[in-house]
């Protein structure tokens, strides 16, 4: 017996389909299958359904949001940015009330998984963590967070960082991630045998970030694409910019894009404003596993963004140059399953067996709505009816 019939929706390529549920999950039922006259059924309207977004990389430590609004200051250099970052953050609100507030607006934009950067080194200590995981802890029940232990002040230039990156995936970060091992260090070899040597002690997958420009980045990538290779980690290593993919000739982009597939190292985007990005429709093409995040929200860093991953993925296409149903429809895959195999999200996505956790939203198809980026959305979690955004209640037919 069913406990409920979600009827008269579309999917992503706008075929009409029926989702049926029992006990929270997605049951199989044909789409002229009759069902018994007692189960609800409610009617969705031909709107769309499709899984929850999946954001693949922001900083809940770092956000204003649940915050007083914050001008932004103008930093010349990156270590400038970090100073500005700390004097900012002195005066914020506690992260644990920021992070919980930046968290909520996700989820109620239909985000049901995340993986989080959280500084983590020898000036910051674990306080970062400890209040992100804080934060997280209220959450556990409707969104999943992976957190990442993030260098940013450094490793090899931040003397202590490396033991305390180790602890930290001891108290509940699953990844340990990096930052410019040429340029922010100066010592690539030795960030590196840091960052995976820590990844082989705790079983942890590596999140790099690489803003190195041009062909020093691509270096970087040949560099970090050979230590994943060699040390059969294929699939659990990510880097995160890589805005030299978007700063190089094609050519040599085809080149590291064949080196990348082959390593299994995926490469994460968020297109920013003031930056080259990679080539998103290039690097698939080759094998490269490209997913989305939204990197920072309403930050030190820039003033813009609300944690909606539709919105994301609209800017993605937007700057991007997609026009084609095909093309927007990879921006969503990004916001969404790519994400999810990154993460190692299970039972993720509208198929049989999986948790019946959803959204629904004003749009005709997948690609609609990634060029319209509609703020109207509901959201079902394991069968049950709930809202998000500026979402309206889903009204139930009878059967």
């Amino acid at each position: 017996m069913l406990d409920r019939l979600f009827d008269h929706a579309v999917d992503i390529h706008g075929k009409q389909i029926r989702l049926a549920v029992k006990d929270g999950r997605l049951v199989k039922i044909a789409c002229d299958q009759r069902v018994d006259a007692s189960v609800e059924v409610i009617d969705l309207g031909g709107r769309l359904v499709m899984p929850g977004f999946v954001d693949g990389h922001i900083h809940l430590d770092k956000s204003f949001v649940g915050d007083a609004w914050r001008p932004h200051v103008e930093a010349p250099t990156l270590r400038d940015r970090l100073a500005a970052e700390k004097a900012l953050l002195a005066e914020a609100r506690p992260m644990v009330e920021r992070a919980h507030a930046l968290i909520e607006q996700a989820a109620m934009f239909g985000t049901v998984a995340m993986r989080c950067h959280v500084d983590v080194d020898a000036t910051a200590g674990l306080s970062h963590l400890h209040a992100v995981l804080e934060a997280c802890s209220h959450w556990r029940d409707a969104i999943d967070i992976e957190i990442v232990a993030f260098p940013q002040a450094g490793v090899m230039s931040c003397p202590g960082t490396a033991a305390v990156l180790d602890a930290a995936m001891r108290e509940g970060a699953t990844v340990i991630g990096g930052i410019d091992p040429t340029v922010f260090d100066g010592d690539a070899d030795g960030q590196l045998d840091v960052v995976f040597g820590i990844a082989g002690k705790r079983s942890a997958k590596i999140d790099i970030h690489l803003h190195e420009p041009g062909l020093q980045g691509i270096e970087q990538l040949q560099r970090i694409a050979k230590r994943t290779r060699a040390l059969g980690m294929a699939g659990r290593v990510a880097v995160s910019h890589a805005y030299a993919l978007g700063e190089v000739p094609l050519e040599t982009v085809d080149r590291i894009a064949g080196v990348l597939a082959d390593a299994g190292v995926a490469i994460m985007t968020n297109a920013p404003g003031d930056r080259p990005f990679p080539p998103i429709l290039r690097l698939r093409a080759a094998g490269v596993h490209v997913f989305a995040g939204n990197d920072n929200i309403r930050d030190a860093w820039w003033p813009y963004g609300n944690g909606d991953m539709l919105q994301r993925a609209n800017l993605i296409g937007y700057r991007s140059g997609f026009y084609t149903d095909d093309d927007l429809l990879v921006a969503l895959d990004m916001a969404t399953e790519a994400g999810a195999a990154v993460l190692g999200k299970s039972g993720y996505g509208l198929r049989p067996g999986n948790e019946a956790t959803f959204l629904v939203i004003d749009a005709p198809n997948g690609a609609a709505a990634v060029a319209g980026a509609p703020g109207e959305r509901d959201i079902v979690r394991r069968g049950q009816c709930g809202k998000g955004g500026a979402a309206r209640p889903i009204a139930a037919r009878p059967s």
